[in-house]
């Protein structure tokens, strides 16, 4: 399987070089705004590059031994869809309907639901019924996507985050036995290294720099949900209980739910763009970029082996589900109340403060 990583990494990396090409003369491209403070315009080729790769990788190589196609050409349709919202800028409510679609593709026809839930209720198996595991379904897959799409703020981070789930995932598979399984999340963490690295500007600068775009972090959390499903929902042969997989996508999750909270508390959209993710807060009270980027994918990478080690000690899946809503519950508090921790910490230690998002806002 050596040949196969290397075929890879290889292609994802002469596909990222032909994308951006493409995408230069095609007007897909990022350009700078007063919410992006990047310079210059980039390719936003990293997720059709990625998605190319594995598409052809996984064609040849005859991996998704369970409804390989269907994986595929739902992919597909958020890709494009994705690379639309990318050029042309779409209603969040179309992206919303194609993906509620692609849910109920993946219910009716690939036979694919969140449908058991475990024991995070007590002492019997939560089986839910068609209705509600339909509803749940939607609600997962929507969830799923959104949450990898809007950590994508800093070079790097959509990557390294991506990273640990696939290799969370990749363990649980290969602890439970399901060696092909495995091979594909090392194949998806293989295909998104040479992003990475360009994303980040090594080992060719800045002027090969390439972004994600919607394109990529819809297909990431369309795959990561896709693959959570195979991992809880198999039966007798699931490499994970349900609830653990909370604790794989953990920080994306709280990440989207804390600041869809607040925006709906402000009287604003859910999906209103603005400076208040964790990435933006932890660059304002002093962390450099880089930092920002290991301590999210540190904090990720924390929780997801919390996730494995729970569920490889077979902690009561109750307690595992209290446990990471009042992780939750605590991420939201810190959130919601930084500028006054930051503030009592700056006093103590005489620096300057940062400035909040209000005064931010105010001064442009």
């Amino acid at each position: 399987m050596t040949s196969a990583f290397i075929f890879v990494f290889l292609m994802s990396f002469c596909s990222l070089f032909i994308c951006r090409k493409v995408a230069k003369r095609v007007g897909l491209v990022d350009a700078p705004n007063e919410r992006k403070h990047h310079k210059g315009v980039i390719p936003l080729v990293g997720g059709v590059s990625i998605f190319v790769t594995l598409a052809i990788a996984f064609s040849f190589f005859e991996l998704f031994p369970q409804n390989p196609w269907l994986y595929l050409s739902c992919a597909t349709v958020l890709v494009v869809i994705g690379v639309i919202d990318d050029r042309y800028d779409i209603s969040f409510k179309l992206r919303l309907l194609v993906q509620a679609c692609v849910s109920l593709v993946m219910i009716f026809i690939g036979d694919k639901s969140l449908h058991y839930l475990g024991y995070m209720l007590g002492d019997f198996p939560l089986d839910l019924p068609v209705v509600a595991s339909t509803l749940l379904t939607i609600f997962a897959v929507i969830g799923a996507i959104n949450a990898f799409n809007m950590v994508d703020g800093i070079d790097g981070l959509l990557g390294g985050l991506a990273s640990v789930s696939f290799a969370a995932l990749g363990y649980v598979f290969y602890a439970s036995g399901n060696t092909e399984l495995f091979v594909i999340c090392t194949m998806i963490v293989t295909a998104m290294i040479p992003y990475i690295l360009l994303n980040l500007g090594f080992p060719l600068g800045r002027r090969f720099k390439v972004f994600m775009g919607d394109a990529g972090s819809i297909f990431i959390g369309f795959t990561v949900i896709w693959l959570l499903l195979e991992a809880t929902q198999a039966g007798e042969q699931s490499a994970m209980r349900p609830v653990t997989a909370l604790w794989l996508i953990a920080l994306p999750l709280m990440d989207m739910a804390t600041i869809m909270i607040r925006r709906i508390r402000k009287g604003q959209s859910p999906f209103k763009p603005d400076r208040e993710h964790l990435h933006h807060i932890c660059q304002r009270i002093g962390l450099s970029p880089f930092m920002t980027l290991v301590v999210i994918c540190g904090l990720a990478a924390s929780m997801a082996g919390i996730g494995i080690w729970s569920d490889l000690s077979q902690v009561n899946e109750t307690l595992m589900l209290l446990s990471f809503m009042i992780m939750f519950g605590v991420y939201f508090a810190v959130i919601s109340h930084i500028w006054r921790i930051t503030t009592w910490i700056h006093k103590l230690t005489g620096r300057s403060q940062p400035k909040t998002p209000e005064q931010v806002t105010s001064e442009r």
